[in-house]
């Protein structure tokens, strides 16, 4: 008989297997102050380009403000219990009317958290005779809520409608031979990777053709897409065909938590029967205040998106002027392709941070190809134009490098034998 623990020793896994060198500087990093674009990683200060805080929410004085005497005259502790028992309040109810009202949905249900809120969403809706279809490229959330599944799944290429057709025509002809169960389809408002909308529009069109349910994920598209922030549906001018939104707090609320909405009596069946909700303790009333606090400031201020877009745009025309491959990016978010394995990406982040004081989020293998890098930079609407050109000048300097085969030779260091400054 094999012993579990034994086997998890001989086997951290594909980014686990580094963890030695890693910890602290690649991964696991601490960055310090006061949550801003310039904060301090190993006792020097960094241009950070790795927090999802796109409208500058969360330093912002009224949102401390609220945060802080919310705290004051709660504490973190009411309510106590889950809100089908003892958790309720006013405020919740409030929240959650508000959300609703905001992205053109009937209702709304709060979640504790984005990532649990959409595994166990899935899991709600679904039962073994739905068939579900999704984009090849959906966030781990949806990904492993999928795995709750005990139905059929058809993936589609990412953001192919072809496929997705295809794959709508497959479900179709499944759900018809069993004789019950039904389609719901998931895809994002904006891939977090990449930065590509999902084509909501066209996968809406396919309702005049197939019958199915649309379930969005819009974490990255919530507050910084549409002309009031809704999000992508809005963008794409197809919220009301957009059955289930959902969207998490922790990026443009810069804050805990997340919600679904959509049909009263579809939120109400969720509310009665998502798990993750009904055996977990709410939200404590300090973070629900201020989040109540942080919506009111994501729809009374336009100009924080505005510049939200201003700096995104900047950094991304910077980035191509410069010959980047930034991809197919439609939104905030800014990929950064390049050509190297795991020695060279490590050298240029070092590189980077040691030498230029930027602090920049980087993917490699397993997450993507081998022989390839991806640097995903956040931008917000408190980043400034100096962050911008400094961070410009970064990248131009260092890629020069890493296309003359400068980083090859470099080892992942032992980060315990890195000194602090």
């Amino acid at each position: 008989m094999a012993d579990i623990f034994e086997r998890l020793i001989k086997n951290y896994g594909p980014i686990g297997q580094y963890r030695k060198r890693a910890h602290g500087y690649f991964s696991f990093p601490k960055l310090e102050g006061d949550i801003n674009s310039n904060m301090k990683f190993r006792g020097k200060e960094m241009i950070v380009w790795s927090l999802n805080n796109y409208l500058g929410l969360a330093n912002h004085p009224e949102v401390r403000k609220a945060d802080a005497e919310a705290v004051q005259k709660f504490g973190l502790a009411l309510p106590m219990g889950a809100r089908m028992m003892s958790g309720n309040s006013d405020f919740h109810e409030q929240l959650e009317r508000e959300l609703a009202s905001f992205v053109s949905k009937e209702d709304c249900i709060l979640l504790n958290y984005g990532y649990q809120g959409m595994v166990s969403l899935i899991d709600s809706l679904c039962s073994r005779h739905d068939i579900i279809v999704y984009d090849a490229e959906s966030h781990a959330c949806i990904i492993d809520g999928l795995r709750l599944h005990p139905g059929h799944r058809y993936v589609y290429k990412h953001n192919d409608i072809d496929d997705c057709e295809k794959q709508l025509q497959r479900a179709t002809a499944l759900v018809e031979k069993q004789g019950c169960g039904g389609i719901l389809v998931i895809t994002e408002g904006v891939f977090g990777m990449a930065g590509d909308q999902g084509k909501l529009k066209e996968i809406a069109a396919l309702k005049e053709k197939y019958e199915f349910r649309l379930l969005v994920d819009d974490a990255h598209g919530f507050g910084t897409l549409g002309k009031t922030g809704a999000g992508a549906g809005e963008e794409q001018d197809c919220q009301d065909k957009i059955d289930l939104y959902f969207s998490t707090f922790a990026k443009s609320m810069a804050s805990i938590g997340a919600f679904v909405a959509g049909p009263t009596d579809i939120i109400d069946y969720v509310r009665y029967n998502i798990r993750s909700q009904i055996f977990a303790k709410s939200l404590p009333m300090p973070l629900v205040i201020g989040n109540l606090k942080r919506l009111d400031l994501l729809r009374n201020h336009p100009e924080y998106k505005d510049k939200l877009w201003k700096n995104a745009r900047k950094l991304q025309q910077g980035l191509k002027e410069r010959g980047f491959n930034i991809g197919k990016t439609d939104s905030v978010v800014t990929p950064v392709y390049m050509v190297g394995g795991v020695e060279e990406a490590t050298a240029m982040v070092m590189d980077l941070r040691e030498n230029y004081s930027v602090f920049a989020s980087i993917v490699v293998y397993p997450v993507i190809p081998k022989g390839h890098i991806i640097y995903r930079l956040i931008p917000s609407a408190i980043h400034t134009d100096s962050d911008i050109e400094k961070t410009l000048y970064a990248f131009e300097t260092t890629k020069k490098k890493l296309d003359a085969g400068l980083y090859k030779s470099e080892l992942i260091p032992d980060m315990a034998e890195v000194k602090v400054s």
